[in-house]
């Protein structure tokens, strides 16, 4: 699966509306959101948008006939086989109706195309997890990161240890985890992990 390497944009006009869309790679809805409201033109007619994150997605007509443009660009998104991305619509209305047909043309189009022109790198899905140690146990969980590619996202201690937060790709999650209890003797605590799709 593919997702952006960085923002896009692509404009198109129709029967005297301008339509611009502007795409980016996101790894959460509220990162969709945030680049929603970073791109948003107030003085446009509409600003619609969709999203999809793995299985999460939404979409909005923002005032348009339902229908008529969210789900066409959430089906852009899906069509380009693009993931982690959003991609945001925004018409300014020249005075001539297009109908529900047009619309849906006019806003799939625009999105398809800016994603058609956009940068892609593999999207490759990664897993969150947060994991608790003593502090005897440091050097041999620090040393199985490193094999396995783990970030450090985050380091708290405390009078027991230390807690972890780490983010690595989804499939050496496991792995990981067998080699953590193996080289801990089994003293290590996985107290959580989310998989970002």
């Amino acid at each position: 699966m593919l997702t952006l390497a960085g923002p896009a944009s692509a404009t198109l006009e129709i029967k005297h509306s301008r339509f611009l869309a502007q795409a980016a790679p996101v790894a959460t809805p509220q990162a969709a959101l945030a680049f929603l409201a970073q791109v948003r033109e107030p003085d446009a007619t509409h600003n619609c948008w969709a999203y999809r994150i793995g299985q999460d997605y939404r979409s909005s007509d923002d005032g348009e006939p339902s229908g008529t443009a969210g789900r066409p660009i959430l089906a852009a998104i899906d069509g380009q086989r693009v993931d982690g991305v959003v991609v945001v619509v925004t018409r300014w209305y020249g005075g001539i109706k297009l109908g529900a047909g047009g619309l849906v043309r006019a806003y799939g189009g625009c999105a398809a195309e800016c994603l058609r022109l956009a940068d892609k790198v593999e999207h490759v899905p990664t897993a969150t997890l947060r994991v608790r140690y003593a502090f005897a146990d440091t050097g041999a969980v620090h040393g199985a990161l490193a094999s396995m590619g783990a970030e450090r996202v985050d380091e708290r201690f405390d009078g027991d240890g230390v807690e972890l937060l780490l983010r690595l790709p989804a499939d050496r999650a496991p792995a990981l985890k067998a080699h953590l209890r193996d080289a801990t003797r089994d003293r290590v605590r996985l107290l959580e992990t989310d998989t970002d799709d």
